[in-house]
């Protein structure tokens, strides 16, 4: 195992021993699946976490990519996992993502933050996206309560599940992006861009 691969692997046993929400290791392959095959040189990743997923993509030959990151902790163990790889590609934003005027322009746009402000980290990033840019979304079906929200019992959660339930309904019947659902880890949506 390189050094690199090493580092990635132990931010994943990090983030699972201290119940830090990293993506899977099949959502992780799949990401970088997309980004291969549409040949993709720049991402914004809005929910940065630890770094896990930045670090992941950024190991990908003539990838950048900004993170943005809000929770000042996660952020210092982000920017602290970023210096041990020797990275130079990779620029870490710490901030609320709905706060923030980014100006680039990006290949790819994941969003892999609060659930229930997917709707406005979508419209206002959708903004960001080359014409032939892609959005990914991570956790569409939130540990599958999404389409169960009547049956949940937790006030707070019903509320979220609903939320994310709702954003599911704006993609399905959005004008701008084709959507494909694909199940893996915790269920992704990949919005292309139409040649309208």
């Amino acid at each position: 195992m390189d050094r690199i691969s090493r580092i990635i692997e132990d931010i994943r046993e990090y983030g699972i021993q201290n119940n830090v929400p990293i993506m899977s290791v099949d959502t992780i392959n799949e990401i970088t699946k997309i980004i291969k095959e549409n040949n993709i040189k720049n991402i914004l990743e809005i929910g940065t976490a630890i770094a896990y997923s930045t670090i992941c993509f950024a190991s990908i030959e003539g990838i950048k990519i900004t993170s943005v990151e809000r929770d000042n902790d996660r952020f210092l163990k982000a920017q602290e996992n970023v210096k041990l790889t020797n990275f130079n590609n990779i620029n870490l934003i710490h901030d609320d993502a709905l706060n923030i005027d980014i100006k680039d322009k990006f290949d790819l746009i994941i969003i892999d933050a609060a659930k229930s402000q997917n709707m406005k980290f979508f419209n206002k990033f959708k903004e960001n996206l080359n014409d032939k840019g892609i959005i990914i979304i991570d956790n569409l079906s939130f540990h599958g309560y999404v389409g169960k929200s009547n049956e949940i019992k937790s006030r707070n959660l019903r509320q979220m599940v609903r939320k994310i339930e709702k954003f599911l309904d704006f993609l399905d019947n959005n004008q701008e992006f084709d959507i494909t659902y694909i199940n893996v880890g915790d269920k992704l949506g990949v919005c292309k861009k139409k040649n309208i």
